[in-house]
């Protein structure tokens, strides 16, 4: 499997600044080929051939060539990725960007080696052994900070017998309630800064609105990060629903949809249910939470209008449900991997 690996850069930022602008210079560059070709209606350059036009550039801009054949490979594929006919121009406001291919990058006890340079780094965990893959580069974040990240390749891990297994339904009220009963809390982290963001905002104090904005992203990725991994080290198998974050994000709810980090919350299950060899599947959730659990009548609360209706009674068997509880057990039931110790009937 590929993981890519994040260090904070602490030395030679200035120089990563310098080749940034002049990486800007070729991503433009390329861009303006681009136009070029359809002016004058010619074939559409592909990377290949913007790495031919840029050849022997890189001692004059000061960049590596392999800085320069990622960058007009990078351009090809995201104008592709896109479907448009060209892309934006990067500039001052851009966020800062070197790529490299793996093979010119060189670990060199807690710092790397690339383009006869040593960036040392803040070492937070190891890199395990494993070959560096094109793709790693060097980013600048909103407060100015470099980071280097590594994409690498590790072996895969086996996968483990499924013994325990939980569905999990993703909400706003609380951030997730399991098949289990048990329900995790959502912290809110944007809403828990909102006023004090937006006297900053008023004030036009814009490095304090960086700096709570920043803050706001690394309490919910903290958040998401360890709510993910208790969840693969607890659980062999993993049925989350397939609620669809970016819809609800053009509603009135967009606020706290966006501050809970659903998509994000299912690729770090994802990614940490392969790396420990559990088991992770997206189900489809439609009416799961107005079907009951246990005898499968549809009789539960409906739509937006009966969202603030928490617990029901079913009209078929007399069973009471938590409305979130009994969408996480309908999910689980809908993957076909629950557990015997589960005890509800195939739905």
């Amino acid at each position: 499997m590929v993981k890519v690996f994040r260090y904070r850069v602490k030395s030679l930022n200035g120089l990563l600044n310098k080749q940034s602008r002049a990486v800007n210079f070729v991503w433009n560059f390329c861009n303006d080929t681009q136009k070029f070709a359809l002016k004058w209606h010619k074939r559409w350059p592909t990377g290949f051939d913007l790495n031919k036009l840029t050849t022997g550039s890189g001692k004059e801009l000061g960049l590596h060539a392999g800085t320069i054949n990622a960058t007009c490979e990078q351009y090809a594929k995201s104008r592709a990725q896109k479907k448009r006919p060209y892309l934006r121009y990067r500039g001052k406001k851009s966020l800062g960007w070197v790529p490299f291919k793996g093979r010119d990058l060189k670990p060199e006890g807690n710092a790397f080696r690339f383009h006869g340079n040593t960036f040392r780094a803040f070492y937070s965990r190891p890199l395990p052994e494993g070959k560096i893959k094109d793709g790693s580069c060097f980013a600048r974040d909103a407060r100015g900070r470099w980071f280097l990240n590594v994409v690498i390749e590790v072996a895969d891990t086996a996968p483990r017998e499924i013994k325990t297994g939980v569905g999990i339904d993703l909400g706003l009220k609380d951030f997730a309630a399991l098949s289990t009963g048990q329900k995790i809390a959502n912290p809110r982290p944007y809403r828990t800064l909102e006023a004090k963001l937006g006297q900053a905002q008023r004030a036009r104090k814009r490095r304090q609105v960086t700096a709570l904005h920043a803050k706001i992203a690394n309490q919910r990725t903290d958040f998401l990060h360890k709510e993910a991994l208790k969840l693969v080290q607890q659980f062999d198998y993993i049925a989350v629903g397939n609620v669809n974050a970016s819809r609800l994000a053009k509603t009135h709810l967009a606020k706290s949809v966006l501050d809970a980090g659903w998509s994000s919350f299912r690729q770090m299950l994802r990614y940490k249910a392969i790396e420990r060899g559990a088991w992770f599947e997206e189900v489809d959730e439609r009416m799961s939470t107005q079907v009951c659990s246990a005898c499968a009548c549809a009789s539960g609360p409906k739509g937006v209008a009966d969202l603030g209706i928490r617990d029901w009674v079913c009209a078929e068997c007399g069973s009471r449900h938590d409305r979130d509880q009994n969408s996480a057990l309908n999910i689980l039931l809908r993957s076909g991997h629950r557990t015997p110790v589960v005890g509800i009937p195939v739905l």
